[in-house]
């Protein structure tokens, strides 16, 4: 076989109906994994780390068959891995195809890091405000505590 005629492609199978988190930074990848719960996942899960991106240089993505994500979780991705795209497949077709975005407020999905937060005392759902979402700064709404990209804790 001739040197160009050698394919330097991975097939990864598709998935019937799911989701595809495509586009994550390498390093977030498990961290996905971790916030949407994913590890006792009992569906097919197929996850690829440092594959080869035109856009990224380096990316992972994620295929999650049988199951399509709230909003919640959504803005969860967001948080973590900016440069997502969620692809929505049904049927082996693309339904939709859309990139995460940081949302303006984010509601019960992320703890208070302030020990003293009456969110972290009380049965108050927690709620921010997001006041930078290149370096990621969140204010609690209660306690006005900046939360910062390495110090987010999600539900």
């Amino acid at each position: 076989m001739e040197k160009e005629d050698l394919r330097k492609e991975l097939k990864v199978s598709a998935i019937e109906n799911g989701t595809v988190i495509d586009h994550i930074p390498t390093q977030s990848v498990f961290q996905v994994i971790k916030i949407l719960n994913l590890s006792g996942y009992q569906n097919q899960l197929l996850i690829g780390i440092n594959l080869e991106s035109r856009k990224m240089g380096k990316k992972g993505i994620i295929k999650v068959s049988n199951k399509y994500f709230k909003s919640d979780d959504i803005n969860k991705i967001a948080l973590v891995a900016a440069s997502a795209t969620l692809i929505i497949i049904k049927k082996f077709h693309v339904i939709e195809k859309k990139k995460v975005e940081i949302p303006d407020q984010v509601e019960k999905i992320v703890k208070c890091f302030n020990p003293n937060c009456i969110t972290n005392h009380e049965d108050v759902p927690t709620r921010f405000t997001v006041i930078d979402k290149n370096e990621l700064k969140l204010r609690c709404h209660y306690c006005e505590k900046i939360t910062a990209r390495n110090n987010i804790s999600f539900f």
